[in-house]
């Protein structure tokens, strides 16, 4: 018996998860609005606060240069507030046409209400923002290859009385890591990975930790071995049918080991209801046996779910690129067996800010809106199947 890919196995939830509306733009499609927003008094207007608490680094993938980011809006005043529109510019040109526009009818797709904050009509319209509420817009804008990415953004937020600009933003806060494969072999599916898909938990994965809201998982994947479409042939309950048990996870860059944790039992695999940790899921276990490499400029490699007694670094060890780490596992708040990968800002788990980084080089043989074939540093996106070839020896 063959069985089918399942939904994402990394289920820990840190908001509501919500369609995000993707932006693409080529040379020459920018348009101008018609109309203009409504005038308003400015007091009217300053009680809209914009902010970006991290700013983003473009990055590409299948012929595209991406940014992904998040404004925060906040309603300062006393009375609701009801948006409209976002537009984006390009900081240098700003009194040129935006270069990108999410209308009315996106817009409830995008925003998140943070802080539990009501909706003014009771109809669960983000679009509502109440006195001294606060929305999350998740924003992704992608330019086709060879478009100039503009050095700094500003946006607008036009609602149905006024409008206020602010928020400028760098697109290229940091510097981009070029990394081995974490693993070897093909048909390697993405899942969970770089997109703004309504049920991409690693995306919409806001966690406040010591009054700061970060998103750690905002590039991670969860790499799942497939063959015709499935993860796993047999017993859907042994963790031995799935392809990606037992797998060999590579470094992908010389650095230093700075966390090695092991002695967390796989799971029995199972997903929604069937699920039963074998331990309780805390934020202390959540990510199962775990491996994390320095690799330098304040980035954190991490490698989560690993399988229990494989791990072959321990704290300190200095590792190159391409040497074998570990096991693929089931362990932590892993529903089957596969690695959850990531690059973050912060030594430790779910504190750091997620950062994009490029792959030497892998090849899509299976595209999910994107372009089959080999690809050069580049990130690969949610639902590619890929395949990285032969690993180095240790």
């Amino acid at each position: 018996m063959t069985g089918r890919v399942h939904s994402p196995s990394h289920r820990l939830r840190f908001g509501v998860v919500r369609t995000l509306f993707v932006i693409v733009f080529a040379a020459g499609s920018f348009t101008a609005l018609a109309g203009r927003a409504p005038t308003a008094p400015e007091d009217r207007a300053a009680t809209l606060k914009l902010r970006v608490p991290f700013e983003p680094t473009a990055f590409p993938s299948a012929d595209r240069t991406y940014l992904f980011y998040e404004v925060h809006i906040s309603n300062g005043g006393d009375a609701p507030i009801t948006l409209r529109r976002i537009e984006v510019f390009d900081a240098a040109r700003a009194t040129r046409a935006p270069i990108a526009t999410i209308e009315a009818e996106q817009l409830n797709g995008i925003l998140q209400p943070f802080g539990g904050q009501p909706s003014t009509t009771g109809r669960g319209d983000n679009r509502q923002l109440a006195a001294g509420g606060t929305v999350v817009a998740f924003m992704s804008i992608a330019r086709d290859r060879g478009v100039r990415v503009p050095d700094k953004l500003v946006h607008r937020v036009v609602t149905v009385d006024f409008a206020t600009q602010g928020a400028a933003i760098g697109t290229h806060h940091t510097k981009l890591h070029v990394l081995g494969p974490p693993l070897e072999g093909a048909n390697w599916l993405a899942a969970d990975g770089p997109s703004n898909d309504e049920d991409n938990h690693h995306r919409r994965g806001l966690l406040t930790l010591d009054g700061h809201v970060v998103i750690s998982r905002r590039y991670a994947i969860d790499w799942k071995q497939v063959k015709n479409g499935a993860s796993f042939s047999g017993d859907a309950d042994d963790k031995h049918s799935y392809y990606a048990y037992g797998k060999v996870a590579l470094a992908v860059a010389d650095g230093r080991v700075i966390t090695a944790k092991d002695g967390l039992p796989d799971n029995v695999p199972g997903h929604n209801e069937k699920f039963r940790p074998a331990v309780p899921i805390t934020l202390d276990t959540v990510a199962g046996n775990t491996i994390t490499i320095d690799l330098g400029d304040g980035q954190f490699a991490y490698y989560c779910h690993l399988q229990q007694g494989s791990l072959r670094v321990k704290v300190g060890d200095r590792v190159q690129r391409g040497q074998t780490l570990a096991l693929v596992g089931a362990s932590g708040d892993a529903r089957e067996p596969h690695l959850h990968f990531e690059v973050t800002t912060d030594s430790h788990f779910a504190a750091g800010e997620g950062m994009p980084y490029l792959i030497e080089h892998y090849n899509v043989t299976v595209p999910f809106d994107g372009i089959a074939g080999l690809r050069t540093r580049e990130l690969p996106l949610n639902n590619m199947t890929v395949d990285f070839g032969k690993g180095h020896p240790d």
